[in-house]
């Protein structure tokens, strides 16, 4: 009987390491990690200054090259999938032509591609047919990234790299944005985002992935994060003159007990046996379980590690990113971070970047980006 392979993912990430050397240390921006990510799934790239997330996902745009290990992107090595307009990338800032009009740009760079999504699709998609005709130059900062994420829907990519993609959106631009993102991965688009705002993260991805110090730190639902990391917090009220307060510190799974009145609030790794005890043996009612935020997940799972300072040396923020080779004319690469005075990575990056862009993500950014950056 034969039995059928399970699907392809979308991104595989096995066993790889990145290293670069500055001033004679070696610095390892990308210690050992595995990871796969499934067709469809919205997925958040998360973890602080120096984590390894920019050098990630360099990585899987093919802009870099793994020390070690294997990176994939639908089988594919990953500067093929951008070739191939599989991949396409929203960054921060640059690869815009101030002068030319929203609609110019979307028509210039759509003519780079053999078969692109028709222009005024995607700029309805991004919600900006209103701005057709504003330059560039007028655009607010969230006006600009909804037409970089148009020019990334030109040639209708199977995975979407987003970095920071809502920065200065306001709420509203928010939300839709994130509404299209589901329709798209529902269609079967993945998408993969690194932001700042961990709200953002909790409401919208369906996965998260938090990096610290170069490593995997922890992955999964928003829901299975905040409880690996902080628990989950048990309030109930209790009858007074009764010894629960001493009962629930004997439990073995509570980590901590507060007492304002006559309710009680419980920090806990077992929700379940201590809202048992509770109902059953201490007369608890009003009876409410909560899981930690993911404010409280992110320091708790990352403050061991520090703020981009590892023991394998990933920490000053280097940079690695380079060139100019921005299809659609954006001149020298831009720096995208805000964080990194580091290691340069090796020069054969800067003459990469031309072919490295050549696929979709000329069509947005410059090859650049910081690794000491949040991103």
């Amino acid at each position: 009987m034969s039995t059928q392979a399970p699907p392809r993912p979308a991104v595989r990430i096995a066993g790889v390491s990145k290293t670069f050397r500055s001033g004679g240390h070696t610095l390892r921006a990308v210690d050992d990690i595995d990871l796969d990510v499934p067709r469809g799934e919205i997925m958040a790239l998360l973890g602080p200054n120096g984590a390894g997330k920019t050098t990630a996902l360099d990585m899987v745009l093919g802009l870099t090259e793994p020390t070690a290990g294997q990176v994939s992107v639908d089988g594919q090595p990953p500067r093929q999938a951008v070739t191939n307009g599989r991949v396409s990338a929203v960054l921060q800032s640059g690869g815009l032509l101030r002068d030319l009009s929203v609609a110019e740009t979307v028509r210039m760079i759509a003519s780079t591609f053999k078969y692109p999504m028709g222009v005024e699709d995607v700029m309805a998609k991004a919600g900006i047919t209103g701005l057709a005709k504003r330059k560039v130059s007028k655009c607010s900062g969230g006006e600009q990234q909804r037409l970089r994420f148009a020019l990334a829907l030109l040639p209708d990519p199977d995975l979407l790299i987003l970095d920071e993609p809502t920065a200065g959106m306001d709420v509203a631009a928010r939300r839709e944005f994130w509404d299209t993102m589901r329709a798209d991965a529902d269609s079967g688009r993945t998408i993969i985002f690194a932001t700042h705002y961990l709200e953002e993260a909790d409401s919208f991805a369906e996965r998260i992935v938090l990096m610290a110090g170069g490593h995997i730190v922890a992955d999964g639902s928003t829901e299975e994060i905040r409880t690996r990391a902080t628990g989950r917090t048990v309030s109930a009220n209790v009858p007074a003159g009764t010894d629960a307060l001493a009962c629930l510190e004997g439990m073995e799974q509570v980590h901590h007990v507060d007492h304002n009145g006559g309710r009680v609030q419980i920090r806990t790794s077992d929700s379940d046996a201590v809202a048992l005890a509770l109902l059953q043996d201490l007369g608890g009612t009003d009876l409410e379980i909560a899981s930690g935020s993911l404010d409280q997940a992110f320091m708790a799972l990352t403050s061991g590690e520090g703020s981009g300072e590892n023991a394998s040396g990933a920490g000053s923020g280097e940079t690695s990113g380079a060139g100019s080779g921005e299809t659609s004319g954006a001149g020298s690469g831009e720096t995208s971070g805000d964080g990194g005075s580091g290691a340069n990575e090796p020069s054969d990056r800067a003459g990469h970047s031309t072919k490295a862009t050549s696929g979709t993500a000329r069509a947005t950014e410059p090859a650049s980006a910081t690794e000491g950056d949040v991103r």
